[in-house]
């Protein structure tokens, strides 16, 4: 190979290195939820303080995003088996969902045909310009957050089967 060929190859690796590292997720396990507050499609209010005492699945989506409505099955699913169950420690547990959007219409209908029926669904209509995409460094969807009863992050972007194993590990039986 020429010199040129290798110093191409040497700056592409160094773009993807520096690529995948700008994507990263703001916090990682052992980081205290931040603090936040939100409007719900209900028109309440949500903030994170309501949320202490639960295990949370934080899920930042799109409706626009194949890859995330390609978990939406998997969502649905973890909530009808875990919504209602008793925890050791956590009071319940919950998804909130967190969409990064530009049209609220075709976010509502993406809930609805989706079937994801659980009360904390926050829209953000500037993208990855919103507050909370921002606040939480979120740079590529979906991005998911696992937070303990105690608002400590202890999983950034785990698949489902480690989400299971979690709270398979957190009910009281």
């Amino acid at each position: 190979m020429s010199k040129v060929s290798n110093v191409f190859l040497g700056l592409a690796l160094v773009g993807f290195i520096a690529y995948q590292i700008y994507k990263l997720p703001k916090f990682s396990n052992g980081d205290a939820l931040a603090s936040f507050s939100a409007t719900l499609i209900d028109g309440n209010t949500l903030s994170s303080e309501d949320l202490k005492g639960s295990i949370v699945l934080l899920d930042f989506w799109g409706s626009w995003c194949g890859p995330c409505r390609k978990e939406s099955p998997d969502l649905v699913q973890l909530n009808k088996d875990y919504a209602n169950k008793t925890f050791k420690k956590a009071t319940r547990f919950e998804i909130v969902s967190v969409a990064i959007e530009t049209n609220e219409s075709r976010w509502k209908a993406a809930i609805e045909k989706d079937q994801l029926h659980w009360k904390n669904h926050i829209v953000q209509l500037d993208r990855f310009s919103s507050p909370l995409a921002k606040q939480f460094g979120v740079k590529e969807i979906p991005t998911k957050y696992l937070i303990d009863e105690q608002g400590t992050i202890i999983g950034v972007n785990q698949s489902f089967k480690e989400i299971r194993q979690y709270l398979d590990t957190q009910i009281e039986f």
